[in-house]
């Protein structure tokens, strides 16, 4: 994730993870830009295409969150309104991790409890303009 890459060179690259392990990925629901209002743009989606959609510039800061479900890609949503389940009833998993994007490469910003930075998903320079 370094400036230069799109959107599309993201998503693909959490698509090409996940399914790679025998995953699914959630298509409704998507990463997006973090700023002053929740949610804003631009959309991540968790499945894509390299070199497609907008590019990331230094200073954006994007939310990746991927659902990953075990058994289909399919969901529903529970009779609370919010909670997501994967439509089988299979295993499912959600996590976000929000990064900058800085003239030096990715910086997650997202800390884990005891203040430490989380363990890479895509170990070094996956997301690289060079590799991707």
């Amino acid at each position: 994730m370094v400036p230069g890459n799109h959107v599309g060179d993201v998503s693909s690259a959490v698509q090409q993870y996940v399914e790679s392990r025998g995953f699914f990925v959630v298509r409704e629901y998507t990463g997006h830009g973090v700023g002053r209002r929740m949610h804003e743009g631009p959309q991540v989606p968790n499945y894509g295409t390299p070199g497609r959609g907008m590019p990331l510039r230094t200073g954006m800061t994007i939310a990746l969150e991927p659902m990953v479900l075990v058994g289909t890609a399919m969901t529903r949503v529970l009779p609370d309104d919010w909670t997501v389940a994967s439509e089988d009833g299979s295993l499912t998993c959600h996590f976000e991790h929000s990064v900058a994007i800085t003239e030096n490469g990715p910086v997650i910003l997202t800390l884990l409890g005891d203040g430490t930075a989380p363990a890479q998903i895509f170990g070094p320079g996956q997301l690289r303009k060079e590799s991707v």
